[in-house]
């Protein structure tokens, strides 16, 4: 499931350079981001860590 999240994450994040990049996509994009951004806090602090 971790790993899921963070392939979420990397595609969200490369979706909003994008569109930042060629002025596309608008608010959307920025709500997925901050969608993304919350997911990873929530993981990070949660998140079982390997060793």
């Amino acid at each position: 499931m971790g790993r899921m999240l963070w392939m979420i994450i990397v595609v969200l994040l490369i979706i909003w350079l994008l569109g930042l990049v060629l002025k596309i996509g608008g608010g959307l994009i920025h709500l997925l981001l901050l969608v993304a951004g919350v997911i990873l806090i929530f993981q990070l602090v949660t998140g079982k860590r390997k060793l």
